[in-house]
């Protein structure tokens, strides 16, 4: 299976990398933004795409960033894009149910008794949507608790 994983630098894409017995078993792809955290995928000899850095609620982020979200998709031609967010995962969300794409989503451990905006967004369109905290399964019903990402 090709896995194509999104996420932003910081928390995002150390949860992402704490998902790694699930997806250094897959043929992937990352896509990210450059910073300094995220650049350990070159020397990892990861495939990545970079796309700018996507600020929440930026929507003229998300507006340049979506032709691009569209090509790599058509690119790179994943069986699942897994996202651990944040605002890049709407683009790919998005993208995904548009072209027929699984979307697999982890929301962040800091989200408790709310989901995060991305979260919002995205929910409906995901074919798995996984949170931290069993709470938020009562809220939201088709959520998905298996544990902490740790």
């Amino acid at each position: 299976m090709k896995l194509l994983l999104t996420c932003t630098s910081g928390g995002h894409f150390a949860t992402m990398r704490s998902l790694s017995p699930f997806w250094s078993e897959h043929e992937r792809v990352w896509v990210t933004d450059c910073k300094g955290d995220t650049q350990i995928l070159d020397d990892q000899q990861e495939r990545v795409h970079w796309l700018p850095y996507q600020a929440p609620r930026h929507w003229l982020s998300f507006l340049s960033n979506l032709p691009a979200t569209f090509r790599i998709l058509r690119r790179e031609k994943p069986d699942m894009v897994v996202s651990t967010g944040a605002s890049v995962a709407v683009n790919f969300a998005i993208a995904a149910k548009l072209l027929g794409i699984r979307f697999l989503f982890v929301e962040s451990i800091s989200r408790a008794e709310e989901l995060s905006l991305s979260g919002k967004f995205v929910y409906p369109l995901c074919h798995e949507f996984y949170v931290q905290w069993p709470a938020l399964c009562q809220r939201y019903p088709r959520a998905i608790y298996r544990g902490i990402v740790a």
